[in-house]
C-alpha cells in the first residue's frame, strides 16, 4: 500500500464555535472551550464552547418553552424549513466537507458522500412532514366514533457519534423537526464543528428560536444526564456505543421517556460457495473500508466458504493493499486517519490478539509512520473463533477472514454475538438468499451489496444494536404519538 504524508490541511471556512441557545449563539458558562483536533496532524484546528450543567439546563428549559408553539406550526412550513436547509446543505458541499475531513479525517470525497446521504435525510422528512396521518373508525356496537391523530411527543433529547458528523444529525434532526417536536442536541467532542455548521444552516432556514438547542461539551454524560433527569424532555434518540445506552435507557426510565437506540454492531459478512467473487471483493471494500472501517455497519467477521476462501482472500487483499493512506484533505486519499490514538489503539490490539492466536496476516497489520493516527489496510486469514476481534466491533481497516463449510455453521457463527445491526451475504441463489436472509438475527441485509444505507429504509438493529428505526416511512413515527378521541355517536 501506499502512504503519503501528512499536510495542514487548507485554512478552514470561518466557523461559529459557540453554544446555540433559544435562537442565540452564546458564550458558555465561564466561557469555557475545548480543543478539536485533526487526527491526520495532530494539530489543533479550532477550540469550542463547553458547556456546563448549567448551559444545559437552559437549552432544555428553551426546548419546553418552544415545544407548545412548535407543535402548532402548519405542516407544509415545517416542510419548507427543512427543504430551504436541504439546498443549502448541497449548496455548500465543498464547505462542509472540508470541515468534516480536518476534524474527523475522512477522504474529501467520502466526505462529500456523506453530505449528499445526510442532505437527502432532510428533503426526505420534508416530504414527510405534509404525510401525517391518523384514523377514523366505529366502534363495534356502534355507539361511538374513533378519531385518532398523532402528535408530537415532545422535546427530544439528541446525541450523536463522531463517525458521520453531518448524516447523524440530519438523520435525528430531520423527523423531529418534521413531527414538530422540540430538541436538545449533543454532538461528540470528536467531531463538534460539522455540527455546529449544520445549525448554522438551519438557523438560516428559518427555524425558529428554541426548536433546536446546541451544547457542545467535553463533560457529555453530565449534559446529557441534566436532560434526562429534567422531567421535560420526553423521548431521547442516541447513536453510539451498547454501554451509554444501556445507561440512557436506565435514565430514560426514570421518567418513563420514549426511547430510541442505534447501537454497536458485528456484522458479518458471509460469501457463498456460488457467490461471484469480484462482486464480493467489491461489497467487502465498501462494508468494510466505509469511513476507514469505524462504522456501526462496517463488516467485522469475513465468514467464506472454504472452497473459495482463498481466492476471496487473495484478491480482497491486493485490492486493499493498492490503497493509499493519509491526509483525506489530500488528492490521491484512499484512507484516512483513526480519529483518535485511543481507537487506532485499540485496532492494533485486536489485531496482536488474533496473530497470537494463530491468525496469519495477508496484508497490513501495523501503523504507517508519521504524524496522526493512520492504521494500514489489513487482512487476516486463518482467524480463531477464540479472538477478540470475533466478539468486539473492530471498528478500523481490518477483514478477518474464516472459513465455514456449510451454510448452518455460517448461520451459527454468523449469530454468535448479542449485537444484530447488519449482516451480508453474497450468492447466485435466490432460494438460498432468502432462506440465509431470514434466518440471519439482524434488522437489515445487504444481498449482493456492501451498503444498506439510505435515507428512504429503515435503518436500525435487533438484539443489543437497539431500539427502533431511523428513516424511511417508519423514521418519523420515533417522534409521534397516536391520540385516541371517543366521540358519541348521537
Amino acid at each position: 500500500m501506499t502512504t503519503i504524508a501528512a499536510e495542514k490541511n487548507s485554512t478552514l471556512p470561518d466557523l461559529e464555535t459557540r453554544l446555540y441557545l433559544n435562537g442565540q449563539w452564546v458564550d458558555a458558562e465561564g466561557a469555557k472551550r475545548f480543543p478539536v483536533e485533526n487526527p491526520a496532524t495532530g494539530e489543533i484546528i479550532a477550540h469550542v464552547a463547553d458547556g456546563s450543567v448549567a448551559d444545559a439546563e437552559r437549552a432544555i428549559e428553551a426546548a419546553g418553552n418552544a415545544q407548545a408553539d412548535w407543535a402548532k406550526i402548519p405542516p407544509r412550513e415545517r416542510s419548507e424549513i427543512l427543504r430551504r436547509a436541504y439546498e443549502l446543505i448541497i449548496e455548500r458541499t465543498d464547505e462542509l466537507a472540508a470541515i468534516m475531513t480536518a476534524e474527523m479525517g475522512k477522504p474529501l470525497a467520502e466526505a462529500r458522500g456523506e453530505v449528499a446521504y445526510g442532505a437527502e435525510f432532510f428533503r426526505w422528512f420534508s416530504e414527510e412532514a405534509v404525510r401525517i396521518s391518523g384514523d377514523y373508525s366505529t366502534t363495534g356496537d356502534g355507539k361511538n366514533r374513533i378519531l385518532v391523530t398523532r402528535v408530537p411527543v415532545g422535546p427530544c433529547v439528541l446525541v450523536t457519534p463522531w463517525n458521520f458528523p453531518l448524516a447523524m444529525g440530519t438523520r435525528k434532526i430531520g423527523p423531529a423537526i418534521a413531527a414538530g417536536c422540540t430538541m436538545v442536541f449533543k454532538p461528540a467532542s470528536q467531531t463538534p464543528l460539522t455540527s455546529l455548521a449544520l445549525v448554522q444552516i438551519l438557523h438560516e432556514a428559518g427555524l425558529p428560536s428554541g426548536v433546536l438547542n446546541v451544547v457542545t461539551t467535553s463533560s457529555s454524560s453530565k449534559v446529557v444526564g441534566s436532560w434526562m433527569s429534567s422531567g421535560i424532555a420526553r423521548k431521547v434518540s442516541f447513536t453510539g456505543s451498547t454501554e451509554v445506552g444501556k445507561i440512557l435507557l436506565t435514565q430514560a426510565a426514570e421518567n418513563v421517556m420514549r426511547s430510541s437506540m442505534e447501537l454497536g454492531g458485528n456484522a458479518p459478512f458471509i460469501v457463498c460457495a456460488d457467490a461471484d467473487i469480484d462482486r464480493a471483493v467489491e461489497g467487502a471494500m465498501l462494508a468494510k473500508l466505509r469511513n476507514m472501517g469505524e462504522a456501526c455497519t462496517a463488516a467485522n467477521r469475513f465468514l467464506v466458504h472454504r472452497s473459495v476462501a482463498d481466492e476471496f482472500t487473495e484478491k480482497l487483499a491486493a485490492r486493499m493493499a493498492a490503497l493509499t493512506v493519509g491526509d483525506g484533505s489530500l488528492a490521491g486519499t484512499d484512507i484516512g486517519p483513526m480519529v483518535d490514538a485511543a481507537g487506532r489503539d485499540k485496532v492494533q490490539e485486536l489485531v496482536d490478539d488474533a496473530v497470537a492466536l494463530g491468525a496469519r496476516v495477508v496484508v497490513g497489520g501495523d501503523c504507517p509512520d508519521g504524524p496522526g493516527y493512520f492504521y494500514n489496510p489489513t487482512v487476516l486469514a486463518d482467524v480463531s473463533a477464540e479472538s477478540l476481534l470475533m466478539s468486539n466491533e473492530i471498528f478500523g481497516p481490518v477483514a478477518p477472514v474464516i472459513p465455514f463449510d456449510d451454510e448452518d455453521d455460517a448461520i451459527r457463527i454468523a449469530n454468535d454475538t448479542q449485537w444484530g445491526l447488519v449482516g451480508y451475504l453474497f450468492t447466485q441463489d435466490i432460494d438460498r438468499a432468502l432462506r440465509l436472509g431470514d434466518e440471519l438475527e439482524v434488522g437489515m441485509v445487504g444481498l449482493n451489496s456492501g451498503l444498506v444505507s439510505n435515507p428512504a429504509a429503515p435503518f436500525g438493529g435487533v438484539k443489543q444494536s437497539g431500539l427502533g428505526r431511523e428513516g424511511g416511512r417508519v423514521g418519523i413515527d420515533e417522534f409521534l404519538e397516536h391520540k385516541y378521541l371517543s366521540i358519541p355517536r348521537r
